[in-house]
């Protein structure tokens, strides 16, 4: 039996593509997306382009059909696709496919026991985000999403 993978919360502070060119959720690879929901006062919006809260200017994040997903996306399956971030596509704002930057992500993770051991941490772990492409950056992942959907939007 596949276990079924737990989804997290997704910031629209840490990556504030999802919030700013969300989905309008018809189908395809955004199904599991419910609607907006501001992380300061609750309010619940539907999933068009927007960033902050009108009422209390709070960041807007994505909320999804956690049991759905829990159903219908497993760690095999994730296991099965290419490593990059587009592997976690049904957590990314996209209908379709990527446009652009289909190489992104999945860069490693190091161990980095000493600085664990001055922070009185067993298991730390530093992102290396140096060896992302093609700029060899962590803006990568947000560029190319935010290229993606703006594509998608019609913006040219």
């Amino acid at each position: 039996m596949e276990e079924s993978f737990r989804a997290s919360s997704i910031s629209a502070e840490a990556f504030f593509v999802s919030a700013l060119f969300c989905s309008f959720g018809r189908g395809g690879l955004m199904e599991f997306t419910t609607h907006l929901v501001c992380r300061e006062c609750g309010k619940k919006y539907p999933l068009e382009p927007l960033t902050v809260c009108e009422d209390c200017f709070g960041p807007l994040e994505l909320d999804y059909d956690y049991e759905r997903i829990r159903h219908s996306l497993t760690k095999k399956i994730l296991k099965s696709r290419p490593q990059t971030m587009w592997r976690y596509k049904e957590f990314l704002p996209l209908k379709g496919e990527p446009r652009v930057g289909k190489d992104v992500g999945f860069t490693p993770l190091i161990h980095a026991s000493r600085l664990g051991e001055t922070l009185g941490l067993k298991n730390l772990y530093l992102k290396n985000d140096a060896v992302n492409f093609p700029t060899l950056s962590f803006k990568d992942r947000v560029v190319s999403v935010s290229i993606s959907k703006a594509i998608e939007f019609g913006f040219t």
